[in-house]
C-alpha cells in the first residue's frame, strides 16, 4: 500500500496550508489572550494547548494571513479570525492546525492519534457491527484499522460542528475505509441528519511515524 502523505499537509487541498510540531519544539509560546482564555492547567495540557496554536499560527501565516490569537469558543473549539477556517489536533508527541479561507472551503477537520490498538471495548462504543465486519476485512498486519475510523470519526465532527454548532456522536457516522488508495467517506445516519449540512464527509488518511493522520475538508457550496 502506497501511503499519500508524511505529514498533514498532504492530505489536504492546495487551497489549505497546515503546520505540524513532532516531539518538542523550542519556540512553541502562548498570546497574553490565549493564555488568559486557558487559565491555570497542568503543564502538559498548557504545552499541548500552546504547540496547536502556535501550529495554527504558523499554517495562517502560510495562508497570507496576520499570525493572531485563537481563543476558545463556548464548546472548547478554536475561534477562528473572520474568513478563515481550520482545525487543530494533538495527542502525546504530536501536534498539528490547518486553515483555508472561508472562501474557498466550507470546513474542514484534522485529526492525528498514536497508532495502536484502541483500548479493549472502545471500538464497538464508537462503531456499529457493519462498520467493525467491514474493518476486518481490510488487510491485516500493517496498520490498525480501529485506530484509523476512530480518526477519521474525529475529523469527520470536527468538520461538521463549525457548520451546525450541534453534536455528534460517533454513532451517528457510517465509516467506510478504502485501503487502497487511503481514503474514507463518513454518511450521517439516525437523528444526526441536518439539512442546513452536508450528509456526506469525504476523507484522507496516512499512517506514518507512529501516528494515524486523518483529515476532512468540506467544499463550498
Amino acid at each position: 500500500m502506497t501511503w499519500p502523505s508524511q505529514s498533514i499537509a498532504g492530505l489536504l487541498p492546495p487551497v489549505a496550508r497546515a503546520a505540524q510540531i513532532v516531539g518538542r519544539d523550542s519556540e512553541v509560546r502562548l498570546l497574553p489572550e490565549e493564555a488568559a482564555a486557558l487559565g491555570r492547567v497542568a503543564q502538559d495540557r498548557e504545552w499541548e494547548f500552546a504547540a496547536g496554536r502556535t501550529c495554527a499560527r504558523r499554517a495562517m501565516r502560510a495562508l497570507g494571513r496576520p499570525p493572531s490569537a485563537i481563543l476558545i469558543g463556548t464548546h472548547r473549539e478554536p475561534v477562528w479570525p473572520r474568513g478563515v477556517v481550520g482545525s487543530i489536533t494533538h495527542c502525546r508527541g504530536y501536534c498539528a492546525a490547518a486553515v483555508a479561507l472561508e472562501q474557498d472551503l466550507a470546513s474542514l477537520g484534522i485529526d492525528g492519534e498514536p497508532h495502536d490498538r484502541l483500548p479493549a471495548g472502545v471500538l464497538h462504543v464508537v462503531a456499529g457491527r457493519a462498520e467493525v465486519a467491514a474493518l476486518d476485512a481490510l488487510p491485516r498486519g500493517r496498520v490498525h484499522w480501529d485506530r484509523v475510523l476512530f480518526s477519521a470519526k474525529e475529523s469527520v465532527y470536527k468538520a461538521w460542528f463549525p457548520l451546525t454548532r450541534k453534536w455528534l456522536d460517533f454513532t451517528d457516522v457510517f465509516l467506510t475505509v478504502d485501503s487502497s488508495d487511503g481514503t474514507f467517506h463518513g454518511r450521517l445516519v439516525g437523528p444526526a441528519l441536518d439539512t442546513t449540512a452536508p450528509t456526506g464527509f469525504d476523507g484522507r488518511f496516512a499512517v506514518r511515524a507512529g501516528f494515524v493522520l486523518t483529515a476532512v475538508t468540506v467544499a463550498r457550496p
